[in-house]
Formats: C-alpha cells, structure tokens, sequence
C-alpha cells in the first residue's frame, strides 16, 4: 500500500512543520483567508486521520478566528471526523432508491462481515463503515463509496469481496475506472494537492448520460439568453430570478386591483 509522503507525525503525535507550511498556502489561496478553512481541514485529516483538536487551534489561528468557529465547522460536515478513519472509508447509501434497491442489505451484511458498527473500525485499522446519505448517483443504485470513488451495482457479495480485498492490500479500481488510495491520500486531493491520478476514470457514466444522448438525438437545446427575457423563463442569476418574481406578483395585484 502505497502512501503519500506529507512529513507529518502519527495519528496524535502533533502537525508537523510542513504541515503548518501547507495549511499557510492554502488559506493564502484565497482572497478571504477563511475561504481555505474546508480544504484547511481535508490536510488536518490527511495527516492526523481525522480532525485532531491541534488541527482546529492551527486552522484558528492561520485564520484569526476562533477554535469554536472552526469546531462548528468541523461538526456540521460528515466529511470530517472526530474519531480515527481507517485506511478506507466505505459508505454504503441508505437512502430510498438504495435502500429499496439492496442498500440496507448491503450494510447489514457489511456490519455482520466486518463486526463493526456504523462509524465503527476494523480492529486491523483497515476499514471505516459508514451508513451515508444520498451519493447522487441513484442511476446506478445501490451505491456504495470507497474513499469518495464510487462503486455502482453494488450486492451484498460483492461488497464483502470488495472490502476483503482492501482488508488483504489488492490493488482495487472504482466501478467508473480509478485506482482506489488511502483515507488520508484522498484526504490531500480534497485539500487542493493534485495526485495526478484526475485522468484514470471518466467523470459520468454511461447511465448518468442518457438524458445528454436523448438531447443530441432530438436536436433539443437550450433556451438562448435572449429567449429568456420574458416572465417565468430561466434567469441567469439569483437576482434576476428575484427581479422576475417581483414583477410577475406586481401584475398579478394590478389585474386584481382593476377587477381582471
């Protein structure tokens, strides 16, 4: 198992030097430093597994906001964790297509397979199970993720095939083509450091297509900026919908007030 190098310190042992020196990059990315605080977060759990109590105080104060401020970020976020994460964190989708479609059958096997419970970890540290909300893939229900990669079509045989060969270090690739990393590799990615793994799968699959395909068959397009000027079409921006919505109830009450 390969694993990215980020010069920081075990699970606990404190954010090393250079960790400090990357979070400092991040907030500097952005024209409001606070802005970097999601990403600034995603290196924390790259490093420490989770988002340790010393990833909140540097966070705070790279920021110059307060450790509670950061903390009710950290915990209105199910991407960020509180206690360790295994190598790979498995989400099985529960939510109504899934869960009709195997999803609660999945995890259930899963927990039995595993002997853990939800946000519960292998005893090996290998495998975090998650029961998670909708993956917006529904197309290819029931869906399960492995470190934010999908995996489609998912049964409860091939999700304890799929988590033994984790458990035994096969190399192993998402449904949609990339190659699965760690918890603390994808961690990285998601704080903004490119693993230069984007081009190993296609961002949608065929099934998330098929509406596109339709389109093109039919010629159907959308509407032009200029046929979108009229009430009730499409507004380019809020506030636009907004000056729509307003106009619209404005000759609504002047039809009333004229008896129309």
């Amino acid at each position: 198992m390969t694993q990215v190098s980020t010069g920081s310190t075990a699970d606990g042992g404190g954010l090393s030097d250079s960790t400090y020196d990357e979070l400092r990059q991040i907030a500097a990315r952005y024209p409001q430093a606070q802005s970097g605080l999601l990403p600034m977060l995603h290196l924390v759990q790259s490093t420490e597994g989770r988002v340790t109590p010393e990833g909140i105080e540097a966070c705070a104060d790279i920021l110059g906001i307060t450790t509670a401020e950061v903390s009710g970020v950290a915990t209105f976020y199910t991407m960020y964790k509180r206690r360790p994460v295994g190598d790979y964190h498995v989400g099985v989708c529960t939510n109504t297509l899934c869960a009709v479609m195997g999803g609660d059958a999945i995890f259930e096997r899963l927990k039995e397979h595993l002997d853990v419970g939800n946000d519960e970890t292998t005893a090996d540290g290998r495998i975090t199970l998650e029961r998670v909300e909708c993956n917006a893939a529904c197309d290819y229900a029931p869906v399960m993720m492995v470190n934010w990669e999908f995996m489609d079509n998912m049964t409860p045989q091939s999700a304890t095939d799929l988590v033994d060969d984790l458990r035994e270090g096969v190399e192993v690739h998402s449904t949609r083509g990339p190659r699965l990393v760690t918890w603390r590799e994808a961690e990285r990615v998601l704080a903004g450091f490119p693993d230069d793994l984007a081009d190993e799968g296609p961002a949608a699959g065929p099934a998330s297509l098929v509406g596109l395909g339709i389109a093109r068959e039919n010629d159907w397009t959308a509407p032009s900026k200029d046929a979108r000027g009229a009430i009730g079409s499409p507004a380019d921006t809020p506030v636009e919908a907004a000056e729509q919505a307003d106009t619209a109830r404005a000759e609504s009450e002047t039809k009333q007030e004229d008896g129309q």
